[in-house]
């Protein structure tokens, strides 16, 4: 595991039929690596690919998450072949945009481009929806996605998210959703 101590985590496990959803893990770094790398996958998020070290930052990132917030992201694996395929989950970013979102539980899942169009996004969504409605019920779960990303607001529209507001976000268009 790259020279780190074993520890325990934090982090749920949750599983579905076709996915594990756990803790990263730093031998996830070159798989995250190179999903957060992919111009497909980033052209909606942030558009431009991470470098290795951005991505190291992320995963340390989803660890804090969890120590500090009690909620943070997981690992989307796939059951049958134990890959590592995604990133889904919770964060409060204390994004500076209007509206605010301080306070509200903030969504946000990635999956890699060989397993788009699978249902693995609303399979995923699904569950970390169910473990947040059970432990977190308190706070209000929204998402932000740009408005030419179709399949996302698919997966949000399915899971039950609506439209809330229209904004920008780092000067581009941006699509506020809640639940």
């Amino acid at each position: 595991m790259d020279g780190a101590l074993e520890r325990p985590s934090l982090v749920p496990v949750l599983e579905t039929e076709r996915l594990r959803l756990r803790a990263h893990r730093p031998d996830d770094h070159a798989a995250c690596a190179a999903l957060w790398s992919d111009a497909e996958v980033t052209r909606y998020i942030g558009g431009r690919p991470f470098s290795t070290e951005e991505v190291w930052r992320r995963l340390l990132q989803y660890a804090g998450l969890w120590s500090l917030l009690g909620y943070g992201y997981w690992a989307v694996e796939d059951k049958a072949s134990g890959r590592y395929i995604g990133d889904i989950g919770f964060a409060d970013f204390r994004r500076e945009m209007q509206p605010s979102l301080l306070g509200m539980l903030e969504f946000g899942w990635v999956l890699a481009p060989a397993v788009h169009g699978k249902g693995y996004a609303s399979e995923a969504v699904a569950a970390v929806m169910a473990w947040a409605v059970q432990h977190r019920p308190e706070l209000q779960p929204v998402c932000i996605i740009d408005p030419a990303n179709l399949p996302s607001i698919r997966v949000a529209e399915k899971a039950g998210f609506t439209r809330w507001q229209e904004t920008t976000y780092h000067g581009a268009p941006t699509l506020v959703f809640r639940r």
